[in-house]
């Protein structure tokens, strides 16, 4: 687990620290992320602004629709770590039709945005404007060749194309354009917050490859992990640039971007996650008031 904090430009307005969060993209992975809404919430903590990418576009759109770290934890558990409850939601878009509809039972032809439909927490609206606190949403324009950053109309359609992983899910179009998962261009767009707040706090669960070294990884693992090396490279060239306040990375390595059964283990292994960022906060209030 890695924190790093960066002091530089760091203000107090009259009313204390202004706080903003960056969830970052990382499948399963991502589930990390509800011990940082949970740590901001045992603080008292409300953002005032919050961004995401991929799986963190759905955890944002989650905590900026009100919903509590403690009530995520228990919607993942009861919903995509249940084999049993996955089945039965996928079965509730009709059975007779249920491969119409997921686009097909072969990879990179589901439809994601039937699948979002059936397991977003129901506490999150259709659209942007329902939304309690301002989320901006973090995609990659694939023909455009770069970022978008969606913040209004509809939050779904905007949640899916940015989790819409390329080789699993078929692209999301939005206003007319092919959109595909916000990780590939932006896996943690902490950026488009900086200038919102006093502290911004970003998230990596992007994660590595990890093995022995002694065995070639499988087809699919080499696909993912050739995935992760990107990105990190990305992450790391950010941060070199101009790094967030607060920046965390859970221990989430050793899990597979489609662990989602896991949530329990993801849950469990990264939850020092929730101590280390209430001890960079207080050290980020320990420097102001000095």
């Amino acid at each position: 687990m890695t924190t790093r904090l960066a002091l530089h430009d760091l203000r107090e307005g009259a009313g204390g620290l202004t706080f903003a969060v960056a969830f970052g993209a990382g499948g399963a992975r991502g589930l990390a992320h509800i011990h940082v809404i949970q740590a901001l919430d045992e603080l008292g903590i409300r953002p005032v602004a919050i961004a995401g990418s991929s799986i963190g576009a759905i955890m944002g759109a989650g905590m900026a629709a009100g919903m509590t770290g403690a009530e995520m934890a228990d919607h993942a558990l009861q919903t995509v770590g249940s084999r049993g409850a996955v089945l039965n939601r996928l079965w509730s878009l009709g059975p007779s039709t249920m491969r119409d509809r997921l686009g097909g039972f072969r990879l990179g032809h589901f439809n994601l945005e039937r699948i979002i439909e059936a397991f977003l927490p129901a506490r999150v609206p259709q659209e942007f404007s329902g939304l309690e606190i301002p989320l901006k949403i973090s995609v990659t324009d694939y023909y455009g060749q770069g970022e978008a950053v969606l913040e209004a109309g509809n939050l779904r359609q905007a949640i899916s194309a940015s989790a819409a992983i390329p080789g699993l899910f078929m692209p999301v179009w939005v206003d007319g354009r092919v959109m595909i998962d916000g990780g590939i261009f932006n896996p943690v767009p902490y950026e488009h917050l900086m200038d919102l707040a006093d502290v911004v706090i970003g998230i990596d669960v992007v994660g590595a490859p990890e093995g022995d070294g002694a065995h070639a990884p499988s087809r699919i693992d080499s696909i993912f992990g050739a995935s992760q090396l990107t990105m990190q490279a990305s992450i790391a060239l950010k941060l070199k640039l101009h790094p967030p306040h607060v920046f965390l990375r859970p221990s989430v390595n050793r899990f597979g971007v489609l662990d989602f059964p896991k949530a329990k283990e993801i849950l469990q292994e990264s939850e020092p996650v929730k101590d280390e960022l209430k001890r960079a906060i207080d050290a980020l209030h320990t420097v102001v008031g000095a």
